[in-house]
Order: structure tokens, then C-alpha cells, then sequence
């Protein structure tokens, strides 16, 4: 019999609460032993906490996250009543900037981080260097999406695994040329980890393992995923 294709999702339990200055790969290798090939998803909240991303501000003032939110970013899309429908300096269009009071000691806002690339280039390296294993990283947020009810988590930082897959020029299985398929598959990995993760259990990050080693190489999400401003039907 055929042996099926499989992908397992592991969430990385027992992490303590992130403060500034801590190493995420150091507190995932703690806890988790990671093998080649696998690709390590972590919360974009620990990520910003671990780079000092998180601010003050009065919780009794109503427009205070407003205001965060503007700070963010660089140009605001859609106001309706509290909600903020924002552009940030990642090129990502999302709620608010992404700022975040969830999981945070109240009066306080966790801020995405500056470069999300960067961070995941950053536990990637460390997880090389101290266990001796290459593994693709994702750094994952929780988004809304336009036309759809429901939030989903996506990626806003990876390395070491595809960002997005170009199957154009390629042919399906009854022997057509794709024109348009490009497969955005760290967003796909990331709405897997989230599973296993959940918004309210305290598993801020998960092992995938099982991903096709034809699909970890070098990427970016801001490079490959955020579609370029002249190519956008909708601004």
C-alpha cells in the first residue's frame, strides 16, 4: 500500500512568559528538539515581546489604541466607528496596525516587530548554531480578510522555507497550463500551526513537520507576499 503524504503539527508546551531580551530559540530548544527539515512557527506576539515591541498608553482613554494604530502606520484605508483599517510600513493591510492587547498586561500594547524577516533570519540562525539543524522559520499574526468573516493566522515573517510557490507554466493533472496559481505556502503553514496553537491555550509556537524539502530555501514575506502597490485592484 502507498504511503500517504503527512504533515504532523507539534506545539511547543511549558513556554514561559517572553520578556525583552529573550532568545525564542533558546526557549523553543529548551523544550522541544527540533530535526532537520522541520519549520518552527512562532506567535508574532513572543517575537515582539522578546524585541522590546510593546508600549504604554491609558486604557481609560478611548481613542489611545486609535492613536498607536495611526502611529504605525503609513497610511490609514477605512475607518468604521472604533476600527481602524491601516497600511503599515511592512506593506501589510490589516486591523490596527496590528496592534495587539490580547495576552498583555493591561495598559500595555504589543507593536508588530520592525523587520519580521529579520526576526525569523534571527531564530533561524540561532537554531543552526546551537543545535546543528537547518529549519525553516515562520513568525505568524492573526489576520482578518476582506470578504470573509473569520480570522486566520498568516505569516508576516519567514526564513528558510518558500514564501510563495509559482506553479505558473506548470500543468495540472489533466495536462492544462496554469496561467495564474502561485500557492502562498508559509501562510498556509502558519494557518496549520494555529491549530494546534489556538488563541487562548499559551502555545506560542509549533513544530510542522513534514514539509516538502523542495520548499525550504531562502524567502521573504515582504519580498515574495505582499503584492506591490501597482499591482493592488482595490487601493
Amino acid at each position: 500500500m502507498a504511503l500517504e503524504a503527512r504533515l504532523t503539527v507539534l506545539g511547543v508546551t511549558g513556554m514561559p512568559e517572553v520578556v525583552r531580551g529573550d532568545s525564542i530559540a533558546d526557549l523553543v530548544l529548551d523544550r522541544a528538539e527540533l530535526v532537520e527539515g522541520d519549520v518552527l512557527v512562532v506567535t508574532q506576539k513572543v517575537v515582539s515581546k522578546a524585541e522590546g515591541r510593546v508600549v504604554a498608553f491609558d486604557p481609560g482613554d478611548p481613542d489611545a489604541k486609535r492613536r498607536i494604530a495611526e502611529s504605525e502606520a503609513v497610511r490609514v484605508l477605512r475607518r468604521r466607528g472604533e476600527l481602524v483599517v491601516t497600511e503599515t510600513r511592512h506593506g501589510f493591510v490589516c486591523a490596527s496596525s496590528g496592534v495587539d492587547l490580547s495576552n498583555v498586561a493591561e495598559g500595555r500594547a504589543v507593536l508588530l516587530p520592525v523587520d519580521p524577516d529579520r526576526s525569523s533570519r534571527r531564530i533561524r540562525d540561532r537554531i543552526r548554531a546551537r543545535a546543528g539543524v537547518r529549519v525553516g522559520v515562520v513568525v505568524s499574526d492573526t489576520f482578518g480578510r476582506a470578504w470573509r468573516r473569520g480570522l486566520t493566522d498568516v505569516a508576516i515573517g519567514c526564513a528558510g522555507v518558500a514564501a510563495v510557490v509559482d506553479l505558473r507554466g506548470t500543468r495540472d493533472a489533466l495536462g492544462r497550463e496554469l496561467s495564474v496559481t502561485e500557492v502562498c505556502v508559509v501562510d498556509e503553514i502558519a494557518g496549520a500551526a494555529e491549530l494546534v496553537m489556538g488563541k487562548a491555550s499559551g502555545i506560542p509556537a509549533a513544530v510542522v513537520r513534514g514539509v516538502d524539502p523542495a520548499l525550504l530555501r531562502d524567502s521573504s514575506v515582504r519580498d515574495e507576499v505582499v503584492r506591490p502597490y501597482g499591482e493592488d485592484l482595490f487601493r
